[in-house]
């Protein structure tokens, strides 16, 4: 009796671990399978093995600002500035080129930046946001190789995107090569928002891509290139060091503030829909410390949420300074995975009809006309919507030829 108990319970315990072993989705796979480790995002600014035998020898120069960094971990907690690891590599660097907001990134957004002299190397740094926004002939006389290395966001109007246009024209012109140092996209898992019409091109967008368009700064290089974008639809010489272990899928949360209004992941998400509200009336957060999370201006209804925008870092003149603003917060919203029209639309509705809403650089933020009028006329967001994607799929085609990563 006692061995037949003992040989069924035997009996029921493989049929147990058989059943467990052909489930897929048993609790107890879960729980005993390992989860293969993803392996860390490496900057292509760290591949130093790819692109430090192309400056040996070399008068470089470099276009950086804050975010310009070489990771020492893999959780890319400390870091060093790029060009005082290459100087520390005995590479030549000879000057420095600055972006909108400087060197150092403290700059407000749209204001314009003079040329210096960077206190802690003793380098040259040429504003390229100041009296011009290309480098000269002349900046690149004593210069044989120019290095990219600028964090991008994924949207149009960003303006270190017509940076490097402008830094590939001049070098292609000055038959110098340029090498992009890749950096992932924070915005780069969707694309959505009008494609910029080139009637209304200007330095917060020179070309006709959506509002967010899902690459690296890298791949976007590529495309300036391979589209003949350039003036005289000149080619530059161009080398991109790309990204490893990086598919546009790929979240990554930035170590260094990209500009100053941006201080978190949760701005930079919302930031391709928020921006948009530079061309409007309303404020977006500049003056708090909670930019591109909230929005709203003195005259929207009295609400549970006010905020009062004074002078600060990155924003030394907001709109609306010292005024209470009644607003809404969007610090809780769920990651977002395209352009959300909603804010612009409900701002929109909560603006007086005796106030302004659009202002004269909407539609270069918007890529066209069309929005304004759309939202004018209250047309549905589905609509809008609607409007955009023969578009962006015509986009999609050109886009694919230049990637980089899936």
């Amino acid at each position: 009796m006692g061995f037949k108990i003992f040989k069924n319970t035997v009996l029921l315990c493989l049929l147990v671990l058989i059943s467990c072993a052909n489930s897929k989705h048993s609790k107890t796979d879960d729980v005993l399978e390992p989860q293969p480790k993803e392996e860390p995002v490496v900057v292509g600014a760290n591949r130093l093995d790819l692109y430090l035998p192309l400056l040996q020898g070399k008068r470089v120069a470099v276009v950086a600002n804050q975010g310009t960094v070489i990771f020492k971990d893999e959780n890319v907690t400390t870091y060093t500035h790029l060009i005082d690891s290459l100087r520390d590599l005995n590479i030549a660097i000879k000057k420095v080129f600055a972006p909108e907001h400087g060197f150092r990134g403290i700059g407000d957004a749209g204001e314009l930046i003079d040329n210096s002299t960077d206190k802690k190397t003793g380098l040259p740094i040429i504003s390229l946001h100041g009296k011009h926004r290309k480098p000269t002939q002349e900046d690149l006389r004593d210069i044989d190789i120019v290095i990219f290395d600028i964090q991008d966001v994924g949207v149009r109007f960003y303006t270190y995107l017509s940076t490097m246009h402008y830094v590939m024209e001049a070098c292609a012109e000055a038959g110098i090569p340029t090498i992009v140092l890749d950096r992932p996209n924070p915005n780069g898992h969707y694309i959505d928002g009008p494609v910029l019409e080139l009637e209304h091109k200007s330095f917060l967008g020179l070309h006709p891509v959506p509002l967010v368009y899902g690459m690296t700064i890298g791949e976007y290089a590529k495309m300036i290139n391979g589209e003949r974008w350039l003036a005289d639809s000149l080619v530059c010489d161009l080398i991109v060091i790309p990204l490893k272990n990086y598919t546009h899928q790929t979240p990554y949360s930035l170590t260094v503030k990209p500009s100053p209004n941006l201080p978190n992941g949760k701005a930079i998400n919302l930031y391709p829909s928020l921006d948009i509200f530079r061309g409007t009336v309303i404020n977006v957060g500049r003056g708090t410390d909670l930019q591109m999370q909230i929005y709203g201006a003195p005259f929207f209804p009295k609400s549970d949420f006010s905020f009062t925008p004074v002078s600060n870092e990155g924003a030394k003149y907001p709109r609306f300074e010292n005024q209470l603003c009644y607003g809404v917060d969007l610090r809780n919203e769920p990651r977002l995975h395209k352009f959300n029209l909603k804010y612009l639309m409900d701002a929109y509705s909560k603006t007086p009809k005796e106030v302004t809403f659009f202002g004269p650089t909407f539609t270069a933020h918007a890529g066209n006309t069309k929005l304004q009028e759309q939202i004018e006329s209250g047309i549905p967001e589905d609509s809008i919507r609607a409007s955009w994607q023969k578009d962006i799929e015509a986009f999609k085609v050109i886009r694919e030829k230049y990637l980089l990563y899936d």
